[in-house]
């Protein structure tokens, strides 16, 4: 199906795969906003009503829309995000924001480099299972390594702004 979306026009490529991505994340949330609605009966009720849960709950929802668009940007970690923003009831006015940018952004990446690569992955991992779990850990490194240099210079920066001048 993928390689069909791929043989379309770039517009009309991102267009369905926003649509394959907004269903199936709106169905998660939604599936998640049931199950805290499920919980919310009986012995499950007394501790979603603790002050501390509501609490959390509550800066989940405040904060955590920003984590729900960058989810589209992970992969295996963008539905459990979904559904922890239905189970702890995150307001629709914040979640599908953070929905349509974090799907757009993820239809964009699959529409143009992402499947492409993934289907490179493939082919390697036919050829050499080793060499496909290799390249996977060598990029993971990467991003690792990245990840760390910047949160060392945004701590270097943020330790450095606060001087008195």
């Amino acid at each position: 199906m993928y390689e069909w979306i791929l043989d379309q026009p770039l517009a009309l490529g991102v267009a369905m795969l926003f649509v394959i991505v907004f269903l199936r994340a709106g169905g998660t949330y939604l599936l998640g906003r049931g199950a805290h609605r499920l919980a919310d009966r009986g012995r499950a009720a007394r501790l979603l009503r603790r002050p501390q849960v509501l609490k959390a709950m509550d800066t989940v929802n405040r904060w955590g829309a920003p984590v729900v668009a960058l989810s589209f940007l992970t992969i295996g970690f963008q539905t459990a995000i979904n559904a922890a923003a239905g189970m702890t009831r995150m307001p629709l006015s914040r979640y599908l924001p953070a929905l349509v940018v974090g799907g757009l952004a993820w239809a964009v990446i699959y529409a143009t480099v992402g499947l492409a690569a993934i289907m490179l992955w493939l082919r390697l991992f036919l050829l050499s299972p080793w060499a496909a779990v290799a390249a996977t850990l060598v990029i993971i490194g990467a991003i690792l390594l990245l990840v760390h240099a910047r949160r060392r210079t945004a701590d270097n920066t943020a330790g450095h702004s606060h001087h008195p001048g």
